[in-house]
C-alpha cells in the first residue's frame, strides 16, 4: 500500500477556500435567489421557471443579482474563516501534514463552522433581504443600495443585535456543512490515498468530493 506523503507543502493555502467559494457564490447566485423567491412565496404555486421569468420581467436580468455583493462578502467571510481556522488547526495538531484522527477533524470542523457562521450571520441576513426586496410592494422596500449600506442601516434602525438573527439554526447548519466539506472530504481522501490504487492529484480530490 502507498504511504501518504507527509509533505507540508502540500498543506493548503486558506484563502483559496475562500476566493473559491466566492467564485461560486457568483455563478450560482442566481440560483439561490431563485430558490429564496420560491421559499417565501405566499400566494399561489409558481415553479422555477415562472419566478424566474418574474423576476427578469419587473427587475430585468440584473435582479437575479439583487443581493449579490452581500453573497459575496458573506463568503469571503464566512467561508475563509472556516478554511483558515480548519487549516490552521491541522497544521498545529500535526505541522509535518500527517493525517490527523477522525475525531480531531470533526471537532476542529465543528468548530471553524461555528466561529465562521459568527463572522457571516450580519452579511447572511443583509444578503436575504437584498434577495427578497423585490417581493415586497414598493412602499415596504428598504432599498439597500449595496452590503455596505444594509449593514449600517440594521445597525442604526433595528440595532447590532438584529444582525445576528438565526444565529443559533445558521450555527448549527454551518457546523454540518462544515463536518461534511471538510471532515468527511479529508477522511474519504485520506482512505483512497491509503489504498493501491489512488495518489495525490485531481483523480483524488474529485473522487473524494
Amino acid at each position: 500500500m502507498n504511504n501518504i506523503k507527509s509533505d507540508s507543502s502540500r498543506l493548503p493555502r486558506w484563502y483559496f477556500g475562500g476566493l473559491a467559494s466566492a467564485g461560486a457564490a457568483f455563478i450560482t447566485h442566481p440560483l439561490d435567489l431563485v430558490k429564496v423567491h420560491l421559499q417565501t412565496q405566499q400566494y399561489g404555486k409558481i415553479g422555477f421557471v415562472g419566478q424566474t421569468g418574474k423576476i427578469v420581467k419587473t427587475e430585468g436580468i440584473f435582479g437575479l443579482f439583487n443581493g449579490l455583493s452581500a453573497s459575496l462578502l458573506r463568503q469571503l467571510t464566512y467561508s475563509t474563516t472556516r478554511f483558515a481556522i480548519y487549516g490552521k488547526i491541522k497544521q498545529q495538531i500535526s505541522p509535518q501534514g500527517q493525517p490527523i484522527s477522525f475525531g480531531q477533524k470533526l471537532l476542529t470542523a465543528s468548530f471553524a463552522g461555528a466561529a465562521g457562521n459568527l463572522v457571516g450571520n450580519p452579511w447572511d441576513m443583509v444578503m436575504v433581504r437584498m434577495q427578497n426586496d423585490v417581493k415586497l410592494p414598493m412602499d415596504k422596500r428598504r432599498n439597500y443600495k449595496n452590503v455596505f449600506d444594509g449593514l449600517v442601516r440594521v445597525m442604526r434602525e433595528e440595532g447590532v443585535r438584529m444582525l445576528f438573527s438565526g444565529l443559533y439554526w445558521n450555527t448549527a447548519r454551518s457546523v454540518m456543512m462544515t463536518v461534511g466539506q471538510l471532515c468527511i472530504y479529508d477522511q474519504i481522501k485520506q482512505m483512497l490515498l491509503e489504498t493501491d490504487y489512488f495518489s495525490e492529484g485531481m483523480a483524488t480530490y474529485f473522487t473524494a468530493s
